[in-house]
């Protein structure tokens, strides 16, 4: 038997040691990382906190586990040796084993090992609670008053969740110590299971009877806990304290703490008598009420809340509709009633020049084909996604697309997947593709502001360092500075090689060094490479997301990050927020949450790697904690770079959880709320032959009432369950008005078009159609992209790109703009051309602009020298006219584009026919 322990033993330590040195290579991998990015305090605090609460709750529940177990040895061996004494029970009370074993069983050995290893998984659940602990000791007030208990908001945001952990943890410690107690008092005799009921010795009965107790007294801890947790539930009708809630359940808590106290003190006196009577009285006086609780609820409900249920919970309500509207921030929407007025024409266009130009026509899901058919030159480049973004290119605010080139080491053939090529070699993308949203050239394709490699652009957005070792491809550690050069980027059927010139990464050189990095990624080829040189530095964590979460786990990240030119580098831009799910009254998303703030913008350099934190919401309660906590983590927003603060943007993911709560909250009024009187729903559109919802856009557009044209995100509304918009959402992402929120809503007794709507109304068009059907016959595939909806002034404009491409092919070609107004639906080939044929009455029709440019071209067929028998005079004129004609059209000057061509036209009317002398 001692072998087999002895070599048990040694299993032991060595799995004990293996997991030890895992989890402190770990720290030290975390503790050089934090230090390289500057961040060591965050390290040191996060760390004290983990090691600080897994050493308290260790030490509590091994002392707790571990006396009872040693109690109950030494009660059931004064039981043993009266039973042995007595010489009776013993075939019956012991185990087989433990009968065979006797004395030999190192039974105080056994309880201490055992407590031990069971408080290390006590400990380390606590452990991972540690932003918990943190929150609640260092929490900073909301301001806000509970209306129900008068208590701050952040109690329930910050205390009440660590509260909650301390009762879990209350009911495991009980747990643990009851099951060591019980196997204990089972495994030497003292516990009969095999009776009915159990046999229990007057000592375990005693011993189980003060477990007992506190398990009462937990549940009285519970039931004061639960008080609160009335404003973090719903019934369907109110989210938050009800009427119910208010008349039975907080003096039913208030009544069920009072006998769980009395239920623990029964417990306390069965201590001598060590019977069943009073623990089966404790459990009947503390379930039994509850359950008739229980019971009474659904009377209350159904006999005097139904019946007037919107008078009764009213007061409620308004309490739900306030806090919710407040968690989400949805206080902060200026309702505008917009006109919807059939009043567009050419002037207003020309007025709001700045949105028609900005017009996005290419939409981001066929545009990433096209990007990567034309601008990833090799196989090992990859564009994971194409952003949306502002510049000022030539003196104009433009709207861009653009995406940035990764590296993907997936790409590379299997013969080149070599340990160097994947850690040494192949490390880092190079540079961006950008493009203007709504130009094209004369095969359909975008125009690039930013193209090839090395970057080329020709429009003054220079690009001085396009190297991206920090991206949002998978995470790959790479090694940089060492003996092995690195693949800088491909010049012709060359390639360029360099070494990496930047702060990025961990220094690596050492043999202990590379020992701890060789652990942490199982990578033998870290410790034994004679690739690695003294100045060489490991990147890891190169996944921004990723990065982000590690640094700060607390923090919710948005899924879309955006690239950024800024000061010759490129640097990613990623919005986080602060969450919670116990904020009273408020009503939970989908997600779970019922708090949400954009509180955090963070930048991240994509060739150093270099992380910062800036504080985009300073009022915001959570994000105050966390700067208690770690002071040293974040910044200002008033400190980001003037350049790059003017790229950051309201995100799309916080829009739509806003958008979500807003369809139902926008209704303030508690009758129109109760009875779901106007509630909305997300549009639908056709895209790729499915029905999808509809998302939120950025376009640059002058908002109604406002001066100048801006950044912003927006969304149309339509009714439940119907198709007709009923209002647009949107958010300002420029200045000093960044955040502001907008509802633009439409009169209810006129019918306005939605997406979906417009759609049908495209396929119905039998010359639209007509086209449609002659393309897919013809062995290419039509894509309608993104219709959008932009309201002009007090008009709304319909535009929605179509795209051709190859039945088998990669490469979207925007080839038609179709538009539409009021009744009107057409399409042409360009933005310019299409909006044109909306105003048949005050400018031609592109028809006849292209018939007129025809005869122009035959009125000149050679030098610009009319044809014999044409008028001098008349096709001098006709020329001008069309020449000032297509600079207004370029313009946007619809009104100077319909003088002209009405004079083109009087012109073409007095020249002679050159086919007809």
């Amino acid at each position: 038997m001692r072998p087999r322990i002895i070599v048990f033993g040694l299993i032991a330590i060595a799995i004990a040691f293996l997991i030890a040195l895992g989890v402190l290579d770990t720290l030290l991998v975390d503790y050089l990382w934090y230090g390289t990015l500057g961040f060591s305090e965050v390290f040191t605090t996060t760390v004290g906190a983990e090691v600080g609460i897994f050493g308290i709750a260790w030490v509590i529940t091994f002392i707790l586990t571990a006396g009872s177990g040693l109690l109950a040895i030494k009660w059931s061996r004064e039981r043993l040796r009266v039973v042995r004494r007595a010489d009776e029970m013993v075939e019956v009370n012991l185990p087989e084993l433990i009968r065979a074993l006797g004395d030999r069983v190192p039974w105080r050995l056994i309880v201490v090992v055992g407590s031990a290893v069971l408080a290390l998984f006590a400990a380390q659940g606590e452990a991972s609670s540690w932003d918990i602990y943190l929150k609640g000791i260092y929490s900073v007030p909301f301001g806000i008053i509970d209306p129900a208990y008068g208590r701050d908001v952040g109690f329930y945001v910050f205390t009440l969740p660590l509260l909650e952990e301390l009762r879990d943890l209350f009911l495991m410690l009980i747990f643990l110590v009851g099951a060591v107690t019980v196997a204990v008092y089972w495994a030497r005799g003292s516990i009969d299971f095999r009776e009915s009921p159990p046999r229990v010795s007057s000592a375990a009965g005693s011993h189980l009877s003060v477990l007992l107790a506190f398990f009462f007294i937990q549940r009285a801890y519970s039931y004061w806990l639960s008080r609160f947790g009335l404003l973090l539930h719903t019934n369907g009708v109110v989210f938050g304290l009800r009427y119910v809630d208010r008349i039975l359940w907080e003096p039913g808590f208030w009544l069920l703490v009072v006998l769980a106290l009395i239920a623990a003190a029964l417990c306390f006196s069965n201590v001598r008598s060590a019977g069943l009577r009073l623990p089966v009285t404790a459990f009947i006086i503390v379930f039994g009420p509850a359950i008739i609780l229980n019971f009474i609820q659904p009377v209350i409900e159904r006999l005097w809340v139904k019946p007037d249920e919107l008078r009764i919970e009213k007061p409620y309500l308004v309490r739900n509709i306030q806090a919710t509207r407040h968690a989400y921030k949805l206080d902060g929407f200026d309702v505008k009633p917009f006109a919807g007025k059939n009043n567009l024409t050419p002037a207003a266009l020309e007025e709001d020049s700045p949105t028609v130009k900005n017009i996005r026509l290419w939409d981001p899901r066929p545009l990433i084909d096209t990007y990567r058919q034309l601008q990833e030159i090799r196989l090992y480049y990859n564009f994971q996604d194409v952003d949306i973004d502002r510049y000022w290119i030539n003196g104009k605010y433009t709207e861009v697309m653009l995406s940035a080139r990764e590296m993907n080491i997936d790409a590379l053939p299997d013969n080149a997947q070599t340990w160097v090529n994947q850690h040494l070699k192949f490390t880092h993308g190079a540079g961006l593709a950008m493009s203007p949203v709504n130009e094209k050239d004369s095969e359909g394709l975008p125009i690039f502001f930013v193209k090839d490699i090395p970057a080329v652009s020709d429009v003054g957005l220079n690009i001085t360092q396009p190297g991206i070792y920090f991206g949002q491809a998978r995470d790959n550690y790479a090694v940089v500075d060492s003996a092995t050069p690195e693949f800088d980027y491909p010049r012709g059927a060359d390639n360029v090689f360099n070494y990496y010139n930047g702060s990025g990464g961990v220094p690596i050189h050492g043999l202990l060094r590379r020992l701890l990095f060789s652990i942490y990624y199982k990578d033998i080829n870290l410790l034994v490479t004679e690739n690695i040189v003294p100045k060489s530095k490991i990147m890891i964590r190169r996944n921004i997301i990723d990065r982000i979460k590690y640094l700060a786990p607390f923090l919710s990240v948005d899924s879309d990050p955006y690239v950024v030119i800024h000061d010759g580098h490129l640097v990613w831009i990623v919005d986080a927020y602060t969450t919670s799910d116990h904020y009273p009254y408020s009503q939970r998303s989908d997600i779970g949450i019922n708090y949400i703030r954009n509180s955090v913008k963070v930048v991240i350099d994509a060739y150093t790697g270099a992380t910062t934190y800036f504080v985009a919401d300073p009022d915001d309660a959570i994000i105050k904690t966390w700067e208690r906590i770690f002071p040293t983590l974040f910044r200002p927003l008033s400190d980001m770079p003037a350049d790059l603060h003017a790229h950051i943007r309201y995100p799309e993911d916080f829009f739509l959880i806003q958008a979500d709560i807003y369809r139902t909250y926008h209704m303030t009024d508690p009758q129109v709320f109760y009875n779901r009187e106007d509630l909305w729903g997300f549009p639908r559109e056709n895209y790729g032959g499915q029905t999808v919802q509809m998302q939120p856009y950025y376009v640059i557009m002058r908002l109604p009432g406002e001066t100048n044209a801006e950044y912003i995100l927006m969304l149309p509304m339509v009714p439940q369950g119907r198709d007709n918009m009923i209002s647009w959402l949107a958010a300002r992402c420029d200045g000093a008005d960044y955040g502001h929120l907008f509802e633009y809503s439409f009169s209810k007794d006129k019918l306005y078009y939605g997406p979906y709507q417009l759609q049908a109304r495209i396929n119905q068009s039998p010359e639209i159609s007509r086209q449609l059907s002659l393309w897919n016959q013809m062995g290419s595939k039509v894509l309608l992209g993104n219709l959008l909806v932009i309201p002009i002034q007090d008009a709304l404009l319909y535009v929605e790109p179509l795209y051709i491409r190859a039945e088998n092919g990669q490469l979207p070609e925007l080839q038609r703009v179709i538009a539409a107004y009021s009744d009107r639906v057409v399409m042409g080939d360009t933005l310019d051309l299409t909006l044109a044929s909306l105003f048949p009455n005050e400018i031609p029709t592109a028809p006849a602009l292209a018939q007129a440019a025809t005869v122009a071209t035959k009125l000149a067929p050679a030098a610009g020298q009319p044809p014999p028998g044409a008028a001098k005079s008349g096709f001098d004129q006709a020329v001008n006219d069309y020449n000032r004609a297509m600079a207004a059209l370029k313009d946007g000057n619809w009104q100077e584009f319909g003088n002209e061509m009405q004079k083109l036209g009087q012109a073409l009317g007095s020249a002679p026919d050159a086919t007809h002398p």
